[in-house]
């Protein structure tokens, strides 16, 4: 008999000097609360885990707030993947050592690309997320999707595909894709980005940006292969919570998991 593993509805935290932010396509930047407060509402309300991102580390080439991410993990009971200024091994032992399961790289990775193979080797592939920034561009080619780092504000013409192929074959266990075009709109996913990337890799793909409403996600799981939608402005802002949406994808159809 044939299992459908269930889909994941995935709450994310944007943190900059320690407090969760919300911008629209990586910029305007406005306030959403504690992490930690943010962290265990979503926890209680049943996510199936939980993203904290340190959107700035990165750009203003510092390590990762190992304090607050101590206390986000200490509140919370799902599995957490915490990125953002993680540089090399020491950083990610860090990260894991302060309480969470997985580490995201993007910045790093593009960099030196050989760290995917490191983390894999020394933590274990499923502790190893590589984080896709990418955005719709036009090339000598044509047109496609660019991969950008430090948060969104360089671009480094390589193409978010192929980029996908390689970070799986150097060792990354799963993929959180986002959509810089779609990122803060509430406008949808960007389905064919994220049809694309799923169609090139056998990992598991967390869809970001664009998400506006129950139903965008409905359609992400409807015409992709993303194993997970992400989500943060309309959680953030309580326009719905996490059990509105699982119950909505579940009455469609969608396998989710409701505590």
């Amino acid at each position: 008999m044939l299992t459908l593993l269930a889909k994941r509805v995935i709450p994310c935290l944007d943190v900059d000097k320690g407090r969760v932010v919300k911008g629209i396509h990586f910029k305007d930047i406005r306030d959403a609360g504690d992490p930690v407060e943010l962290a265990k509402h979503y926890s209680d309300d049943g996510a199936d885990e939980l993203v904290f991102l340190d959107i700035t580390a990165s750009e203003e080439h510092r390590g990762t707030m190992v304090e607050v991410v101590r206390s986000v993990a200490r509140a919370i009971d799902i599995p957490f993947t915490v990125g953002g200024g993680i540089r090399g091994i020491e950083d990610a032992r860090a990260i894991l050592l302060a309480g969470a399961d997985k580490v995201s790289i993007n910045t790093a990775a593009v960099k030196n690309p050989s760290i995917v193979t490191e983390l894999k080797d020394i933590f274990g592939r499923q502790c190893v997320v590589v984080a896709i920034d990418a955005k719709s561009s036009i090339g000598n080619d044509g047109p496609f999707y660019e991969v950008y780092i430090y948060g969104g504000k360089r671009a480094t013409g390589i193409d978010a595909v192929e980029w996908a192929k390689r970070v799986e074959s150097l060792g990354a266990g799963e993929l959180l894709l986002t959509s810089i075009d779609r990122d803060g709109t509430k406008d949808g996913y960007d389905l064919g980005l994220t049809a694309r990337v799923c169609d090139a890799v056998n990992i598991p793909v967390i869809a970001s940006g664009g998400a506006g409403s129950p139903e965008h996600m409905l359609e992400l799981f409807r015409r992709t292969g993303a194993d997970a939608a992400l989500a943060a402005s309309i959680f953030h802002y309580g326009e719905y919570t996490v059990r509105d949406v699982k119950i909505y994808l579940k009455e469609n159809g969608i396998e989710v998991r409701i505590c």
